[in-house]
């Protein structure tokens, strides 16, 4: 299932959710990037700067958290559209995330008409491009009534 609103064309439908990403000015100031985005999935990565690290030496949740959070909408919105909200997600953390970057990979598991469920895997990659799972997550998304996406352009 893909939805009419959204480009048919994959380099196409990635510069709309890029578009869509550097609209959200949170997701700017983090310096979130938007590296796969497919029908049903989606990837966003993070660089892990010493401003995004908890006293301990690794990642903050909220990080992790938006990572999870935003991922997962951009899954759902693939096959929902792009006016969509987070109704609900849970997280679980896994272990402290230490590495060069965050990355979040959405899956959409179902979608119906007007909610998807998704879920994603959080991790850190290294300068050798090694991954180690941080944190799982589970969401609804749901469809916006009249939501209007203001992105500039």
């Amino acid at each position: 299932m893909t939805n009419r609103l959204l480009p048919d064309d994959p380099e196409a439908l990635l510069r709309l959710g890029r578009e869509l990403l550097a609209a959200q000015s949170f997701s700017t100031l983090l310096g979130a990037r938007l590296d796969v985005f497919r029908p049903g999935y989606a990837e966003l990565s993070v660089p892990l700067g010493p401003q995004l690290l908890q006293q301990y030496g690794h990642a903050h949740g909220g990080v992790t958290s938006y990572l999870a959070d935003n991922s997962m909408s951009f899954a759902g919105g693939s096959l929902l559209g792009p006016a969509v909200a987070t109704a609900e997600f849970k997280i679980n953390y896994l272990r402290p995330a230490v590495g060069e970057r965050m990355v979040a990979t959405a899956t959409v598991v179902n979608a119906g008409s007007r909610l998807a469920v998704v879920r994603c895997e959080i991790g850190t990659s290294d300068a050798r491009e090694r991954t180690t799972l941080c944190a799982l997550a589970q969401g609804t998304i749901i469809t916006v009534a009249g939501g209007e996406v203001l992105v500039e352009g």
